[in-house]
């Protein structure tokens, strides 16, 4: 099998590293690298997933392409050969796994919508029976189609777990008028995701958006729609009050959950049957995305 990609080192300024992505500053723009690591349970797995941070472009640029006419986002290029002189010695490293994209100032809220009750969403409903400040109807099952996408805002967390808020906090955060402005083009952007994934036999369960400022324009950023950002479910596995199989990690939770591992420093490594499982769903997913409906 393909040895995972989970570290990379380029002479140019590393901006941030996160879970997957590292960004780097190219100047006039930022350079984003998608590796193959994965996470769990906050921690960054030492098995990667190879060719993860591939697909998850390939399922970006897929997007970014697909909305392009009704939405401005900050790729600019994913081709290696558009990166400075000094990135040659490391193309066969980045080839498939970059992103070119304009700098903005990053806005520092997860715009997240869910058009189906599940994970932390299921939690908070089972509590308080809302989710977000969305008061639900009563007897929702686990999995249930909400009676309609709701936008469930959360705060940005470089590490550990991000907190969900409430549209009145985001409002005090960042102001009723921006507010207004994210909460329209996520839900929008969700129904273009989930009525495309729909006619290929894929349900988008539940998505999160990034967006920053260039000025007063508003920009999408970051990934979109990808399998780490996203919850798909296959529609032929698909019923009301279980936990439907997924096209992401979910896999990996389950063999960690069931491995006796404390979640506690060192974080286990995966066997080889559970990266190859893992590596077909995201692939699997991918190939679905691009088929014909």
């Amino acid at each position: 099998m393909k040895t995972a990609l989970t570290t990379i080192e380029l002479p140019i300024p590393l901006v941030r590293k996160g879970k997957v992505r590292n960004v780097y500053d190219l100047g006039t723009t930022l350079l984003i690298v998608a590796t193959d690591r994965i996470s769990a349970f906050d921690y960054i797995l030492p098995s990667g997933i190879p060719d993860k941070g591939k697909i998850l472009t390939r399922v970006s640029r897929l997007w970014f392409d697909l909305i392009a006419s009704q939405f401005d986002h900050h790729l600019l290029s994913d081709q290696v050969s558009d990166l400075p002189n000094e990135l040659a010695p490391y193309k066969d490293q980045l080839e498939g796994r970059i992103m070119i994209v304009k700098k903005t100032t990053v806005i520092p809220v997860e715009c997240v919508v869910r058009g189906y009750i599940i994970g932390s969403g299921w939690k908070d409903y089972q509590r308080t029976g809302a989710i977000c400040g969305h008061h639900l109807p009563p007897n929702l099952k686990l999995a249930d189609k909400l009676p309609h996408p709701i936008f469930t805002p959360a705060t940005k967390a470089d590490t550990g777990h991000d907190e969900n808020i409430s549209i009145l906090d985001m409002e005090d955060a960042i102001g009723p008028k921006l507010t207004r402005i994210l909460l329209e083009k996520s839900l929008a952007l969700y129904k273009i995701g989930s009525d495309y994934a729909a006619q290929r036999g894929i349900i988008l369960a539940d998505t999160k958006f990034e967006f920053g400022l260039i000025g007063d324009q508003v920009i999408l950023i970051d990934e979109v729609m990808t399998p780490d950002s996203s919850r798909y479910w296959p529609i032929s596995d698909y019923a009301p009050g279980q936990s439907p199989q997924s096209f992401d990690k979910q896999i990996v939770r389950d063999y960690l959950e069931n491995s006796g591992w404390d979640k506690q420093p060192p974080v286990p490594e995966l066997p080889e049957d559970i990266i190859q499982k893992v590596q077909s769903r995201y692939l699997d997913l991918e190939a679905l995305l691009k088929s014909p409906h």
